[in-house]
């Protein structure tokens, strides 16, 4: 036997009649808070270079995904082995350079694969692709929530003058280094809290009206 099914094995005995009190009482729900508690572990442990604590926050890590996938199987939804199957069959599917005939260069080459691909598993799915923004996580934190959105702004080149300073933005990222960069986002976490401001929700919101406004620009365009 295996250990990852040993620990598939373990996680059932915890849930089973007989088993952890603790253990039992848990939902998808309550469980989510751990999740992002181990992840935060693992995250922590990856930049620190601490490998061997970081095989212990990946075990940890595992340990949330068989438990999620144990209650499911509990209530005939999926079992450990559909979410196993499922993954492996996408990233087959998604990287036909690496499993089928094509030959592929370079990762924008390889990127620009992975969005076709994407998009026609979605028209097969009858799902309608995103207006203008493709969903993010509403749990992302802000900082990472305009990256984002940036990214897909600068990727799909889409109407923002007048909206965001584009000429600036190239111009601080010219004499942007790592260093220069945590020391100026240093100082303005450090402003806000003079002025007694959130700095995560000033920058949430500015994202979302950037986002609505090109969403109308571009609402506008095609009407």
């Amino acid at each position: 036997m295996s250990a990852i099914d040993d620990l598939r094995q373990t996680v059932a005995r915890l849930r089973a009649p007989d088993g952890c009190p603790w253990d039992r009482e848990q939902t998808h729900q309550t469980l989510a808070r751990c999740l992002i508690d181990e992840c935060s572990e693992l995250l922590d442990a990856i930049e620190r270079r601490d490998l061997p604590h970081m095989r212990e926050e990946l075990g940890d890590v595992l340990v949330q995904v068989i438990f999620h996938a144990q209650l499911a199987a509990e209530q005939g939804e999926f079992t450990f082995d559909d979410v196993a199957n499922e993954i492996n069959e996408k990233l087959v599917r998604r990287h036909p350079h690496v499993f089928g005939p094509d030959r592929l260069r370079t990762s924008e080459e390889v990127l620009v694969q992975w969005d076709a691909i994407k998009r026609t598993e979605r028209q097969a799915a009858g799902k309608t692709e995103p207006a203008v923004f493709k969903h993010l996580p509403p749990q992302l934190p802000a900082l990472m929530f305009a990256e984002a959105v940036w990214k897909q702004l600068d990727k799909k080149q889409l109407p923002v003058t007048g909206l965001v300073d584009v000429a600036r933005i190239r111009e601080l990222g010219a004499g942007l280094s790592e260093d220069t960069l945590g020391r100026g986002l240093f100082e303005l976490a450090a402003a806000a809290r003079v002025k007694d401001l959130d700095p995560e929700g000033a920058l949430r919101k500015e994202t979302v009206r950037v986002m609505r406004e090109v969403e109308v620009r571009v609402g506008g365009a095609s009407a």
